[in-house]
């Protein structure tokens, strides 16, 4: 099983010890994308900090993230699953997890970037910000430019297994699962359920839908489930204890949706 994550706009410091090896990133065919983005980021930020600012789409309150983007290439690197933080990944908790969970989530999970591409949470980077909807000077649209070597990557990637789609809309832009590979994957919306007036209502809330992701990414890797398709995923997600609707496409290589609904997050 393949997870797809979004990454956080909210990230934990860069560490204090080896500084990035872009040669040690997982997925080596995004190597050469990698690097593109890294010059063109880095030379951005330090040479005029208020296009920087413009381009990547910050407040003046996030101003000083650009200075993070400065030392790319010499702040100490964290594993990627130290370094994305925010409602998704609390809810994760990685580290709290045990060790075989811990090595099954270096394994399945691959977390997309708009610098990195995809980095699976075991390789080491360091704190940035540059989101999938950045538009570079030089490069143009990131979501653009990640598609073709994403192409060839994430197919190899997902092997002949399950591909659990948990992206937000931004970063479908990079890769979208075409053909045989569409058909074994399986997208994910939250609905929280509300009783209103004795009538039930469903809402997608982003809360809801971050935490939820978090929660059952979490309880397959501790349950040890290895769905080896989206209906067993669908029958795995519903031992866990989840409300799961879900019927499959009328039309091969096509992506199952899964609803998952909730009343309340614990």
């Amino acid at each position: 099983m393949l997870v797809l994550l979004p990454p956080s706009e909210g990230k934990a410091p860069s560490g204090r010890g080896t500084a990035l090896k872009p040669e040690s990133l997982s997925l080596p065919g995004l190597t050469e994308a990698r690097q593109a983005v890294l010059d063109e980021l880095v030379e951005l930020c330090v040479a005029d900090e208020e296009k920087a600012r413009e381009v990547l789409g910050l407040s003046e309150g996030l101003r000083g993230e650009i200075a993070k983007n400065t030392e790319l290439r010499t702040a100490g690197a964290r594993p990627a699953g130290e370094i994305y933080t925010g409602v998704l990944y609390d809810a994760l908790d990685l580290a709290s997890l045990d060790t075989p969970a811990k090595r099954r989530a270096g394994r399945s999970l691959l977390v997309f970037s708009g610098l990195w591409g995809a980095v699976r949470v075991t390789d080491r980077i360091p704190s940035y910000r540059c989101s999938m909807g950045v538009k570079l000077p030089g490069l143009g649209a990131l979501g653009a430019h990640w598609r073709t070597p994403m192409a060839g990557a994430l197919p190899e990637a997902a092997g002949d297994g399950l591909v659990l789609d948990l992206r937000s809309s931004a970063y479908t832009a990079a890769w979208r699962p075409r053909g045989e590979v569409a058909g074994r994957t399986a997208t994910v919306r939250v609905l929280h359920a509300q009783l209103v007036n004795g009538v039930e209502k469903r809402s997608v809330v982003s809360h809801f839908n971050k935490a939820t992701k978090g929660k059952i990414v979490r309880s397959l890797l501790t349950a040890s489930a290895a769905p080896r398709n989206p209906a067993e995923l669908v029958e795995a997600l519903r031992d866990l204890g989840y409300t799961v609707e879900a019927e499959a496409p009328g039309t091969a290589g096509r992506p199952w949706a899964l609803d998952v609904v909730v009343k309340e997050i614990h």
